[in-house]
């Protein structure tokens, strides 16, 4: 003998409704139907299935029974019939077997498909149907929920029944409350509480339980890596009733509100569209709630920029840095290559940072980088390196060069010194022979000289050449004078002179001139 209990299941829009849990065993001889439960209260629209397992003798007088058919029949009146044939049922209804165990499954339920149905079955040597079979009632009983004044209203709604008497459930259980209507505090809910009601004489069968939203659930696709550019969507969801109203925000300094509806849609998103997102939950009976998800855009390297260190001239010797940076997610690798030239520095040409030390005129030239992820790469403009030759030398030539130019200064100033010094006794010579011809356009410059020979001293000729005349104020008197020495048989003159100590060789002169 094969047999098993089965359960029994309902939902409304996804809700579990409450079954009658009742195993019940029909037949004889070894002919029997278990149903798990003899009575359903469904909602319509919902989804419903009926569940039970058979058996049967393997031999009837002697001859082996083999199965050749399985049904589910529904009370029309006084008559059974196949639901599977009957039109109304169309598309709804589906019989599931496995076995020895049978479901009927019955979607989008209507009122009146509130009846009693029973499992049957049919061998090569008899037919078999279990009775009483499952009493399936079909009910649209819903609480409505409003906020007239800030306050919670309840409403119980049956299309089955006029009858003004009902049952209210918190939590499951009942409270002391049978009219229509029913006020709550909204300062009183809790986020977990539950609210349904019933008719009166039908407890077994409440509405479907009115709540707060659940904590959201957020889901994103495609789920895989987020590419720029591509169609990026949120969905959220969560489990309510009635249902959530859903709004979306983006966090950053402030939470920026980006619209509702279940699903956020980025058509071509961008890197900036990175960041957290939540979506917000919320009904006539629930403090919103929240749920937050982080989006992560990857992009490809944007155009690299290059820097050098020092920024000054760069010399002969010292050490020279050069930066490669690009916006990229994930982060780019850096790879530095030279124009026209190996790269054949140290240390090696890749990463963000290229440090040339030490370096000389071979270092000169032209530089780039190369920015690559995942997703691409990109490749920098040129900086161009030029080496001067060492500092200190700088410091040095520049030294150098001036005390060249002082030298070439000073030589000049004393070339043209000495040619002065060299052109002046000709000129006095000219200024004689003009005084001496009584040239009147030389009169200011005439010099005078008394010299006095002795009585035995023969005629002595000479030329007598004035000292530079120095620098005087205005309207000053300068008298020169001049030393002339003869030698001539021991015997001495002299000029204008008294003490008798001067050598008696000498000969003076006064020359007076007037400016």
């Amino acid at each position: 003998m094969r047999g098993a209990a089965m359960s029994l299941k309902a939902a409304v829009s996804g809700l579990v409704i409450f079954l009658l849990s009742v195993s019940v065993v029909q037949g004889q001889d070894s002919w029997r139907v278990t149903y798990s439960s003899l009575q359903i209260c469904a909602y319509k629209g919902s989804t419903v299935e009926m569940n039970c397992t058979f058996t049967y003798p393997e031999r009837t007088k002697g001859e082996v029974n083999s199965l050749q058919k399985t049904f589910w029949l529904r009370k029309d009146g006084f008559y059974y019939k196949d639901v599977e044939t009957v039109s109304e049922y169309s598309g709804r209804v589906k019989n599931i077997c496995d076995e020895n165990k049978c479901t009927l499954r019955i979607t989008n339920l209507r009122e009146t498909d509130s009846t009693v149905y029973r499992f049957g079955f049919i061998t090569n040597k008899d037919s078999y149907h279990g009775r009483p079979g499952v009493t399936l009632s079909v009910t649209d009983l819903q609480v409505k929920v409003s906020r007239p004044h800030e306050a919670l209203l309840f409403q119980c709604l049956s299309g089955l029944s006029s009858q003004t008497s009902y049952i209210w459930f918190r939590n499951g259980h009942q409270i002391e409350h049978q009219t229509l209507y029913y006020y709550y505090p909204p300062e009183q809910l809790l986020q977990t509480d539950s609210y349904s009601c019933a008719l009166s004489g039908h407890e077994k069968c409440p509405s479907p339980p009115v709540y707060a939203p659940k904590l959201p659930s957020v889901s994103v696709s495609p789920s895989a890596e987020i590419v720029e550019g591509s169609s990026v969507t949120l969905t959220c969801s969560s489990d309510a009733n009635p249902a959530a109203t859903f709004k979306w925000y983006k966090r950053n300094q402030t939470s920026k509100y980006l619209g509702e509806g279940a699903q956020l849609v980025f058509s071509s998103i961008k890197s900036s569209d990175s960041g957290e997102f939540s979506c917000k939950a919320e009904n006539d009976l629930g403090k919103p709630t929240y749920k937050w998800i982080s989006i992560d855009v990857k992009y490809a390297p944007q155009f690299p920029s290059v820097s050098v260190s020092p920024s000054a001239e760069i010399v002969e010797g010292s050490s020279v840095t050069l930066n490669c940076s690009s916006d990229a997610n994930p982060a780019a690798n850096y790879t530095w290559f030279k124009k026209n030239g190996p790269l054949n520095l140290n240390p090696s040409n890749a990463g963000a940072q290229l440090v040339l030390s030490s370096v000389n005129s071979s270092a000169s030239g032209k530089y780039y980088c190369e920015a690559e992820n995942t997703l691409g790469r990109r490749t920098s403009k040129h900086i161009s390196i030029n080496v001067k030759w060492g500092g200190k030398s700088v410091a040095v030539a520049g030294t150098i060069t001036v005390v060249l130019l002082v030298i070439v200064f000073l030589s000049v100033l004393v070339w043209i010194r000495q040619k002065r010094a060299s052109n002046e006794p000709s000129e006095a010579e000219e200024r004689q022979e003009h005084t001496e011809q009584g040239q009147p356009e030389e009169q200011e410059d005439l010099q005078y000289a008394s010299i006095h020979f002795s009585k035995t001293q023969e005629p002595l000729y000479s030329n007598t050449r004035p000292a530079r005349p120095p620098r005087r104020t205005e309207q000053q008197d300068v008298t020169e004078y001049a030393a002339v020495k003869f030698t001539r048989n021991s015997t001495a003159m002299r000029t204008r002179s008294k003490e008798p100590e001067e050598d008696p060789a000498a000969l003076y002169s006064t020359v007076n001139k007037s400016r």
